[in-house]
């Protein structure tokens, strides 16, 4: 058959597909059932969605979790970035190979294994736990997937772009912000939006480091599980489908405008215009 869909490629593809998505939509359908029987459809209702609001618990879980997410992103990007920038400039300093496995060491290391060794670190130094010993943990496993990210990025970056910016009297820091950084903006918001996800996703590591006052969304959900699935439960995770697929979206939007927007310019450049007046 044309482009290869023979019948095998299609069967497996719908039940890859199947095997991914159908839980979820499954999940988002019974969030919205009228019975306190998860297995049981009694109605359409979002009774349940009503319910969180007044669940004071729930509520206090995800505000903790947004605001780890927050701050852990935001200096994991910043922290990934520059562990980036260093591995791809500097390739030739002593001590490199040392950094570098530090860096992307939390890639290949166990949930279990990092989050005991954090506990144990917290313990040492007499760090009391709670919200803060979380917003460290999260940085210290995200900040790896922005630097792969921020690094891939860095490496196919014309660096013709900095020379001549020095060479006109730009300073190295002001470079960096006015020419690299505008470049690889969307390699360090991809970053974000990943070290963010990572964030809000994590079970064990803040298990291990949260504290009284500090219980994530994840951790919440998980004790409420082992006593049984509830509606509130399913209403809950629909709301973190929800905006999660939203924000995919919306990158997938703004990165989709930006290539056509490139392509417009190339164009121009090719037949002699400027890209202002494409604009």
């Amino acid at each position: 058959m044309r482009n290869g869909w023979s019948p095998f490629n299609i069967v497996s593809v719908t039940v890859g597909f199947a095997f991914l998505y159908l839980p979820i939509v499954l999940l988002v359908i019974y969030s919205f059932n009228a019975s306190r029987l998860v297995t049981v459809w009694g109605g359409f209702s979002v009774k349940w969605y009503g319910e969180l609001i007044h669940d004071q618990a729930i509520l206090d879980a995800a505000w903790v979790t947004l605001r780890v997410g927050l701050i852990s992103a935001s200096a994991a990007t910043v922290l990934g970035t520059l562990a980036a920038t260093a591995l791809v400039r500097f390739a030739n300093f002593r001590g490199r190979l040392l950094f570098s496995g530090m860096v992307y060491a939390p890639l290949v290391m166990p949930d279990v294994i990092m989050g005991l060794s954090l506990l144990l670190l917290f313990v040492a130094v007499d760090f009391d736990r709670g919200f803060w010993t979380v917003v460290l943990a999260h940085i210290t496993f995200s900040m790896c997937f922005v630097g792969v990210v921020v690094q891939s990025r860095l490496i196919s970056f014309d660096r013709s772009l900095e020379e001549a910016a020095q060479d006109l009297g730009c300073p190295p820091w002001k470079t960096f912000f006015q020419i690299t950084l505008p470049v690889i903006w969307p390699a360090v918001a991809a970053g974000w939006m990943l070290a963010f996800t990572l964030s809000l996703d994590d079970l064990v590591i803040a298990s291990f480091t949260s504290g009284p006052g500090a219980t994530t969304l994840p951790m919440k959900i998980y004790s409420q599980v082992r006593l049984g699935v509830t509606p509130e439960i399913n209403a809950v995770c629909t709301i973190l489908i929800a905006i999660v697929s939203c924000g995919v979206t919306v990158a997938a939007i703004f990165t989709r405008r930006r290539e056509v927007q490139r392509a417009r310019d190339e164009r121009l450049a090719a037949g002699g215009g400027s890209p202002a007046q494409a604009r």
